[in-house]
């Protein structure tokens, strides 16, 4: 009786076992060739995670100078002179992209420390009328005292700039009962709060906020707002300014000056777009340092265990068998080092982001990318080698031996 005879497919767990031989045998050289696709992906994982915790701490850093920020004013020397509509605020917070709105406006008076100094200097300060919501569209902050609310911006109360409390020589206020008093046109104000220096409105340092419905009741303020702040989604920062006077005042849009957005937003975008490029080349030369240790291992195991080949191919392993024995070991390999390697470039970019005071940012898709990297340098690193085996002959292979 004759047929043909069909070798043994080998089942996952006999092939693992194959894979792990060479690993069990030569601890030594695995520990350091892991070491090595370990280094090798650890640093892909550093080199994108530390810039990247960079990148989110210049990213805010950037944010906070009005990246997402648009101003728009009056047109200047206009006969008549021109104005923004009181429902400027209100027509802008229905532009989609806008997130928040908020404007102060002009009063026209003047501020003096008493009753008693020079009634025609007000030293180079302004009276603002402002609104409730104005300080987080300007990112402001109140240094000492409180912000106007809803109840106390009814009445003669003030809070005054950085620069404005220095002129008036008001540095800070009593922590408890009445505050000092300022006299602005001819009535006196009660000073609630103090502001912290603010970068992105430098106007807002020399002025003395009034609360909007005080300036109209004390002051003679019309409601016309002389500066709206707003702020916008910031990849949609260009499209809101294209649209915003024609929003805010419809009737005659040539009459309103928008400003451009901040410088900061191109160096924003730029710094995003720089970082990209850097990682994926850093990422790169990690992947392809780690898959050429895998392959300099694996040639030189085929080398060492020729005799073991050889009689492997005499007892009735086929060339497939070999393969398979050789690609499993270089995918063991490289996996283990892989695994290794990203959890260490976790812990390595925590540590150092945490010690710098940066936003920790753990790159999900490299540590993904790192494993999954380490299986296909182990199948790339490992065909060469493993095809290598497979074509020597028993006699070839025991002859070496």
């Amino acid at each position: 009786m004759t047929g043909s005879i069909k070798p043994v497919r080998l089942a996952l767990g006999d092939l693992l076992a194959l894979g792990l031989i060479g690993l069990r045998t030569r601890p030594g050289r695995a520990l350091l060739s892991g070491l090595g696709i370990a280094i090798g992906i650890a640093t892909m994982i550093v080199v994108t995670g530390i810039p990247a915790s960079s990148q989110a701490a210049l990213v805010a850093e950037l944010a906070a100078l009005g990246t997402n920020t648009l101003q728009a004013m009056p047109a200047p020397d206009q006969d008549p002179p021109a104005q923004l509509p009181e429902s400027a605020v209100a027509m802008a917070r229905r532009i989609g992209p806008v997130q928040a709105a908020s404007a102060v406006g002009n009063t026209h008076s003047l501020v003096r420390r008493n009753d008693r100094t020079d009634p025609t200097d007000g030293k180079g300060l302004t009276v603002l009328a402002a609104r409730v919501d104005l300080l987080p569209v300007i990112n402001a902050h109140v240094e000492t005292g409180w912000w106007l609310t809803a109840a106390t911006e009814r009445f003669p109360a003030v809070v005054l700039g950085s620069v404005a409390a220095t002129r008036l020589g008001i540095t800070s206020l009593p922590p408890a009962g009445s505050g000092p008093q300022v006299v602005v046109g001819e009535r006196w104000f009660t000073v609630v709060g103090i502001l912290a220096p603010t970068p992105l409105s430098p106007d807002i340092d020399r002025s003395v906020l009034v609360g909007w419905n005080a300036a109209r009741s004390e002051l003679g303020f019309d409601g016309h707002p002389t500066v709206l702040y707003l702020q916008a989604e910031e990849d949609q920062i260009e499209a809101v300014r294209a649209v915003l006077a024609e929003s805010i005042h419809p009737e005659r849009p040539g009459q309103v000056v928008v400003t451009r957005p901040s410088d900061a937003l191109a160096a924003k975008r730029a710094t995003e777009s720089n970082f990209s490029v850097l990682f994926l080349a850093l990422a790169a030369v990690a992947l392809v340092v780690g898959g050429i240790g895998v392959a300099n291992t694996m040639v030189v195991s085929v080398l060492e265990r020729r005799s073991e080949i050889g009689l492997r191919r005499a007892l009735g392993a086929t060339r497939g068998q070999i393969r398979s024995q050789f690609l499993t070991e270089s995918v063991v390999l490289a996996t283990a080092g892989g695994t290794a390697g990203t959890v260490l470039g976790l812990l390595a970019t925590v540590g150092y982001a945490t010690w710098q005071g940066w936003p920790v940012v753990l790159p999900a898709q490299s540590a993904a990318f790192g494993v999954g990297g380490a299986i296909v340098i182990g199948v790339l690193a490992g065909v060469y080698p493993c095809v290598r085996a497979a074509r020597l002959t028993p006699t070839q292979a025991l002859a070496a031996a």
